[in-house]
């Protein structure tokens, strides 16, 4: 893994790495405006803000990531009465973000241009506090595949709409195509929380990201269809067959990004409907907020596991 300025030894005998952003220039900025998130390096002291998060979960809603700070805070025994979790990003309605201890939650909006802007600024946010050890997970929502509603999937590859574990994007006029790159370390871990907490069904497996939620994943209800059942049929039996289980618009960003910066990152998503029975998300809004808590649930067990982990001698 990467890492910038001199590693020390810690305690526990793992080395400290600091997240460090592949692109050059920035060391060399005298100030660097945080535009999305309405932060910047010479009106806020990063290190005293952010210098001792560890974790960074980040998911779509800005309610939902808020909710998620809100639990940490009762999981990790920081919670008290009267406590209050201000929007960090308060001076912009384009990204929310919370802070509970070592925990950052933070909203990416949804798809690949909303995650990937959100992703350049956290890095770099990362980089200016000098944080260190930092793992990013992702926590959100899917389509399944040949699942029932309501499981989970801890994302093994994320894949492009042609199942291949790659992120393309166009610089400079030019198509440049990057490897995703998940830990799998970390998606071990997160299997065996699952396997701890046995309430709700969790499958390791690949993850399809897609740039539209309509005709992009082969839907038949949108404003535009130009392929019939049959066609849509077929094409999910082959992704199932690449070892897809779920469908989602993050997965490949996140993992082309943070893999690119040496960073560990993760994907945990519930499923909300089975794709292959049907394409509308049709369950009670009480059954779907439980299933939203599914991934929560799983990675404040990670979280809390890893920090015990640390603290042992």
């Amino acid at each position: 893994m990467a890492s910038s300025g001199s590693q020390t030894k810690k305690g526990n005998n793992h080395s400290d790495h600091l997240v460090q952003p592949t692109n050059p220039n920035i060391a060399a900025m005298k100030e660097d405006v945080l535009y999305h998130f309405s932060l910047s390096t010479s009106t806020h002291d990063f290190p005293a803000m952010f210098g001792d998060v560890k974790f960074v979960c980040i998911g779509g809603s800005p309610t939902r990531m808020e909710a998620f700070a809100k639990y940490m805070a009762k999981e990790l025994g920081l919670d008290h009465p009267g406590a209050e979790y201000p929007n960090i990003c308060g001076g912009t309605d384009r990204y929310a973000m919370f802070k509970v201890g070592p925990v950052l939650s933070v909203s990416h909006g949804i798809g690949i241009p909303s995650t990937s802007v959100m992703l350049h600024e956290l890095i770099k946010l990362l980089y200016h506090a000098r944080c260190s050890n930092v793992t990013i997970i992702r926590i959100g929502t899917s389509g399944g595949i040949g699942l029932k509603p309501g499981s989970v999937v801890i994302t093994q590859q994320a894949l492009d709409a042609s199942f291949k574990p790659v992120f393309e994007q166009m610089v400079l006029g030019k198509p440049v195509v990057q490897r995703t790159r998940l830990d799998e370390k970390v998606a071990q871990e997160l299997m065996q929380c699952a396997l701890e907490l046995l309430t709700f069904p969790t499958v390791l497996g690949n993850t399809m990201c897609t740039s539209d939620f309509y005709e992009g994943q082969g839907r038949l209800d949108g404003a535009l269809c130009s392929y019939t059942e049959q066609d849509k049929q077929k094409y999910l039996k082959e992704a199932q067959a690449a070892g897809v289980c779920n469908i989602e618009m993050e997965s490949s960003v996140v993992a082309a990004i943070c893999g690119a910066c040496n960073i560990p990152v993760a994907v945990v998503c519930v499923t909300l409907l089975d794709r292959l029975e049907g394409d509308q998300v049709s369950s009670p809004h009480e059954v779907l907020v439980e299933y939203q808590e599914r991934p929560q649930r799983l990675v404040s067990h990670f979280i809390k596991k890893r920090l015990a982990a640390a603290q042992s001698p």
